[in-house]
C-alpha cells in the first residue's frame, strides 16, 4: 500500500493536465488515456488491461458482457449501451475496446425502463 495512487493524486494531476490539453501541448485523447489508467491504477492497484482492437460479433459481445444473446440483443434495442453499432455489410459488429470501457467505467447506468419513466 506504501506505492498506491490515491484517487486525490488522481484528481490533481487531471487539473493540472486539463490547461495542458485545452492549450495543444497534450491532446485531448491523451488527456484522457492519461486519466484514464491513473484512475484505474489507483482503484484496482494495475493499469487498464491493454486489448488489441478489433471488431466483434453480438454473441461475443454478450460473453464479454456476461449476458444471454437474447438479453443483450434487448438491451440494445432499448439504448442502453453506451456503445453503438458498426455495419460491416450487412454483419452487425461491435468495437471490443468500446466493450472494455463500458465495463470498466463507473457510470451508474438506469435500467431502460427507468429511462421510459421519466
Amino acid at each position: 500500500m506504501e506505492n498506491m495512487i490515491r484517487l486525490k493524486s488522481v484528481n490533481l494531476i487531471a487539473k493540472l493536465l486539463h490547461p495542458l490539453a485545452e492549450n495543444g501541448v497534450l491532446s485531448i485523447p491523451e488527456e484522457r488515456e492519461i486519466i484514464a489508467q491513473l484512475r484505474n491504477l489507483a482503484k484496482n492497484g494495475e493499469p487498464i488491461p491493454e486489448v488489441l482492437p478489433k471488431l466483434i460479433g453480438q454473441p461475443e459481445a454478450a460473453e464479454m458482457l456476461g449476458l444471454s444473446l437474447a438479453n443483450f440483443k434487448k438491451l440494445e434495442r432499448s439504448e442502453y449501451f453506451p456503445f453503438r453499432r458498426k455495419m460491416i455489410g450487412t454483419s452487425v459488429r461491435y468495437r471490443n475496446t468500446d466493450i472494455v470501457k463500458f465495463v470498466l467505467s463507473e457510470d451508474s447506468l438506469e435500467s431502460p425502463e427507468s429511462k421510459t419513466k421519466e
